[in-house]
């Protein structure tokens, strides 16, 4: 790609000062509004990543904009040291929306898995008997959940895990979508294990969607053996998938769900932890918190990505067009194109390389032609648009991709 020298200044200023953490694509962005952004020198393009799905409901919703900006002048924070009056607004909806006796709020999608890990091995002590230092959980290989040492210590992928040792201790892992697997080492462990870790879709592994009925035997399982089901819906919830949590797709209701990304429509960092209160109220005043978890700002912005999330029907939405999606580029013949899979608009496309041309050659071929998309794993492409996207708008994104690839060849 040709860089604007403006774009190369912003591009420079990253690398000089800041860590070098990320690989981004080299497009430097400045403006979102919806499906759209746009770059420093005013190029529009769709945005098909969605930041990971945190933005969901589109770029700079005007409704959860105006929550914020309301909000921003009357009360930002409080901590939890007080009461402040959006927070048990903000529960209620929550219960209302999910069916959960309580939430627990938290920022972001690593610190409400952590949340989740602690419930977990409070509940294990407290209802399981498990004996003291003694619990499990188990999850499953090519998972992600987050980046903080107890999570990367889960973490099969090398670029995640290695030279952060020595792990957190009590964790097991199988490999995903292998019911058989967990029914293996439940019926070794079982008495040990507090809890299973699993994501519904693995988004980071590259958009894998394991087979029908994975997930309600895994579910089926823990119920047997007195095992909490967690589920990391912190990139398949909010809608993203065609229902309001992935797990509903089967009729599951997890112990506990870990939210967060769209939870806010991506404009703040927001996660949360829902479950009852057998496994909620494990934890009591001073045993866990957050400065900013559950702050007032917080609250309104995420009470207005939900409205907006059941007001627009984007459950629906989601479901609709990732048909449309996969449908089309399943009738799009190319030596690229290795295999297409996903569920509602969270698909991925797996690329096979050809003539030295790699998923990331496709997509900065994609940027120049106005879509936005990185690959994950080298070789598959994740594709995520805002699910207020339109099917005419869909359709003209679908031509870029097809128009991108087909110039590799």
């Amino acid at each position: 790609m040709v860089l604007s020298d403006k774009s190369l200044q912003f591009i420079e200023l990253e690398s000089a000062y800041g860590a070098h953490n990320y690989h981004p694509l080299p497009v430097v962005l400045s403006k979102g509004k919806g499906v759209y952004v746009w770059d420093v020198d005013g190029k529009q393009y769709f945005d098909f990543l969605s930041a990971y799905s945190a933005v969901n409901q589109g770029h700079c919703h005007p409704k959860i904009v105006q929550a914020l900006t309301e909000q921003a002048q009357t009360l930002c924070l409080t901590s939890r040291a007080f009461y402040n009056d959006c927070l048990g607004p903000y529960e209620e909806l929550a219960h209302r929306i999910f069916g959960y006796d309580k939430i627990l709020p938290m920022n972001s999608g690593a610190e409400a898995v952590e949340t989740a890990l602690k419930l977990a091995r409070k509940w294990g002590y407290q209802k399981k008997g498990i004996p003291d230092n003694k619990a499990l959980i188990v999850a499953c290989a090519n998972n992600f959940h987050g980046r903080t040492i107890s999570i990367v210590s889960f973490s099969t992928d090398p670029e995640a895990h290695n030279e952060y040792g020595p792990y957190t201790p009590g964790i097991e892992t199988v490999p995903y979508n292998d019911a058989d697997a967990l029914k293996h080492i439940f019926a070794k462990k079982a008495d040990f294990i507090a809890g299973f870790l699993v994501e519904p879709i693995q988004g980071e592994a590259g958009v894998v969607v394991p087979d029908d009925g994975y997930l309600k035997t895994c579910y089926d399982l823990c119920k047997q053996n007195h095992i909490l089901f967690i589920a990391d819906e912190v990139q398949t919830g909010i809608c993203r998938t065609g229902k309001m949590l992935c797990c509903d797709h089967e009729g599951v209701r997890p112990d506990m769900v870990i939210l967060g990304k769209a939870l806010s429509g991506g404009v703040l960092p927001v996660s949360a932890v829902l479950a009852d209160n057998e496994v909620m109220l494990t934890v009591k005043a001073g045993q866990h918190g957050s400065t900013f978890g559950g702050f007032p700002l917080a609250c309104k912005v995420s009470m207005a990505a939900l409205r907006v999330a059941e007001e627009e029907r984007l459950s629906e939405k989601a479901e609709r067009l990732g048909t449309v999606f996969r449908d089309e580029m399943g009738d799009f013949s190319s030596p690229f194109i290795e295999k297409i899979r996903g569920k509602g608009l969270l698909n991925a496309v797996v690329i096979k390389p050809q003539n030295g041309k790699k998923a990331w050659d496709v997509c900065l071929k994609m940027a120049e032609n106005g879509l936005l998309a990185k690959p994950t794993h080298e070789h598959i492409i994740r594709f995520a648009p805002p699910l207020v996207i339109s099917e005419d708008e869909l359709r003209t994104a679908i031509g870029i991709i097809k128009k991108s690839i087909r110039a590799l060849e």
